[in-house]
């Protein structure tokens, strides 16, 4: 079974603080985010709402658009989320459903 990895952006609430981050395991990543266990800085934040992720066969590739993202403005990051998600839904419930 090929692996998949992804880039997922969490935040705190519509418009409110954002975490860009990259995973082999979306699921298990946002569980460890809502559960306190992933960075430190979702846990100091409250972002534990996952609104958007982008799939990726290579780990490189995952890998450098995440960097790209992160050093992306706020307002690029939220037109992303805005696209994808227009109602900043918590993508979470839809991972395993």
């Amino acid at each position: 079974m090929e692996q998949t990895y992804h880039v997922y952006i969490l935040a705190s609430g519509r418009n409110g603080t954002l975490y860009t981050g990259v995973t082999g395991d979306l699921a298990h990543r946002c569980s460890q985010h809502r559960s306190s266990q992933g960075a430190s800085f979702t846990k100091r934040y409250g972002v534990h709402r996952l609104v958007h992720a982008e799939a990726f066969a290579d780990v490189s590739e995952a890998i450098a658009r995440e960097k790209a993202v992160k050093k992306w403005r706020r307002a690029w990051k939220l037109e992303l989320i805005e696209q994808g998600n227009p109602q900043w839904l918590d993508l979470y419930d839809r991972l395993n459903g």
